[in-house]
C-alpha cells in the first residue's frame, strides 16, 4: 500500500538537503519513493492521503544503544544514587541475577513492552545489546531474543565479570571468546565490551573484540564511563563503529575520534541518573567527531527509553543545538550501525516517520516532558497513533 503524507509544515531530512517547508512524503513498499513541494505531490492510485495539518515531520529516531532484555528492576540502587552513594559498574550483577532466574516468557514479554514503549516515542530502530546473562546459555538466549525483534543486536558477554569468577576474570574471558561466542555470534551483528575500572582491562576487551571480528562480528566499546581509560583508543585503533559514553575524555581521545571513522554516542540518560557530568558535545562536534545519541535504557544507570528526553538534555545541557541533536538522535545513530537507509528522509530510505504535534522538531527541546509524538511510521506502516 501507499501513503501520501502531505501539508508537512516542517520535513527535517537529516540530510544535504535539510530541511523543506509546505512539504510532503510519498511511501511505497516500505520505503521513501519521492519527497518535495506538497504542490507537486501526485498521489499514487489507491494511495491512502494523511494530511500533516502544518505540522513537522522528522526520520524515526535510531536508538544505537540498549539493554533490552532483562528481569527486575534497581529502582532501589537509584534512590540510593539520589542519596548520594556513587554509581559502580558492579550493580549489573544484581540484574544479572534476576534475568537468569527468569524464563523465556517473561523476558520475551518485557522486551516486546519495551520495543513498544519505544515506538510510541518515535524510535524505529534500535540496538539490543546481550550482556544480563554471563553465562553461555544464558547469553545465547539474550540474542536470540533480541534478534526475535531487531537485527541490530550486540553481544556483550564482557559487560562485567560475574560473581562465581571473582578474581579470576581472565578465566571468564577465555570462556567469553570461547565457547561464549561460539554459542552467541550466529545471532548477533556486533560484539561489545565495558572496557572500564571494574569491568574489563585494556587486554582483556582487546582479546574480546579481535575474538569477535575473528567470527565476522563488527566491534562496539563501552568506554570512558566512570573515569578516563584506554578504552576510547582501543575503538579507534579496532576500527569500532562506535564507542558509547565518553563522559570523560581526554585531549588524545578527542584527536584520536576526530581523525577516525569511529562514532561518539552520548549517553545523556545515563548522567542525568548518575549525577555524573555531561559530555561537553560542543567540543566534541567542533572537533570534527561524529556524535549520535542514543537511551541507553537499562535497569541501573538509565531508566528511560525516551530519545525526545535524550534530545532536551542534550541541548540544554550538552551543548548541542536542536538541529544537531535530532540529527545525532536519527542519520548520527544510524552511523553508529553503519547504516544509509534509516535516520533520514530521502528517496529510497526506510520509510522510518515521525509526525510532531508541532510545527517544528525544536519543540522536541523547547517542551520537554510533553507527549509531541502524534504519529509513527515503520517501514511504512504506522507503529504508533492514528
Amino acid at each position: 500500500m501507499s501513503t501520501l503524507i502531505t501539508n508537512i509544515g516542517e520535513l527535517t531530512t537529516c540530510t544535504d538537503v535539510g530541511t523543506l517547508h509546505d512539504a510532503a512524503v510519498m511511501i511505497e513498499n516500505e520505503r521513501i519513493s519521492w519527497m518535495g513541494a506538497a504542490e507537486d505531490a501526485l498521489s499514487a492510485g489507491g494511495a491512502e492521503v494523511v494530511d500533516a495539518a502544518g505540522r513537522a515531520v522528522i526520520p524515526g529516531f535510531v536508538d544505537s544503544h540498549s539493554h533490552l532484555v532483562f528481569a527486575g528492576d534497581r529502582a532501589a540502587e537509584f534512590e540510593a544514587r539520589m542519596a548520594g552513594q556513587k554509581y559502580a559498574a558492579g550493580g549489573i550483577r544484581s540484574t544479572v541475577a534476576a534475568t537468569r532466574a527468569a524464563p523465556d516468557e517473561e523476558l520475551r514479554s518485557r522486551l516486546h513492552g519495551f520495543v513498544d514503549e519505544m515506538h510510541a516515542q518515535g524510535t524505529t530502530t534500535v540496538e539490543i545489546k546481550s550482556g544480563y546473562g554471563l553465562t553461555v546459555a544464558d547469553e545465547q538466549r539474550l540474542v536470540r531474543l533480541a534478534a526475535e525483534v531487531t537485527p541490530e543486536v550486540t553481544f556483550l558477554g564482557a559487560h562485567v565479570v560475574p560473581a562465581e569468577y571473582a578474581d579470576r576474570s581472565d578465566e571468564y574471558v577465555d570462556l567469553v571468546t570461547g565457547p561464549m561466542l561460539d554459542a552467541c555470534a550466529p545471532y548477533a551483528r556486533w560484539i561489545d565490551v565495558f572496557c572500564e575500572t571494574g569491568a574489563f582491562t585494556v587486554d582483556q576487551s582487546r582479546r574480546v573484540l579481535e575474538a569477535g571480528i575473528a567470527r565476522g562480528l563488527s566491534p562496539r566499546v563501552h568506554a570512558s564511563q566512570l573515569g578516563p581509560g584506554g578504552g576510547v583508543r582501543l575503538a579507534v585503533e579496532l576500527g569500532a563503529a562506535s564507542v558509547d559514553h565518553g563522559t570523560y575524555l581526554t585531549d588524545d581521545d578527542v584527536a584520536a575520534l576526530a581523525g577516525s571513522h569511529t562514532v561518539l554516542t552520548l549517553l545523556p540518560g545515563v548522567e542525568f541518573s548518575t549525577r555524573q557530568p555531561y559530555p561537553d558535545a560542543r567540543r566534541l562536534i567542533d572537533a570534527g567527531i561524529t556524535v549520535a545519541l542514543a537511551c541507553d535504557t537499562n535497569p541501573g544507570s538509565s531508566f528511560t527509553s525516551s530519545m525526545p528526553f535524550c534530545i532536551a538534555i542534550a541541548v540544554r545541557d550538552m551543548g548541542m543545538t536542536p538541529t544537531e541533536a535530532l540529527w545525532a538522535a536519527t542519520a548520527g545513530g544510524a552511523r553508529a550501525l553503519r547504516r544509509d537507509d534509516i535516520g533520514v528522509i530521502a528517496p529510497g530510505a526506510r520509510a522510518d516517520l515521525v509526525l510532531l504535534e508541532a510545527p517544528t522538531q525544536v519543540h522536541l527541546a523547547y517542551r520537554p516532558g510533553v507527549p509531541l509524538i502524534t504519529r509513527v511510521w515503520k517501514d511504512g506502516e504506522v507503529r504508533s497513533g492514528g
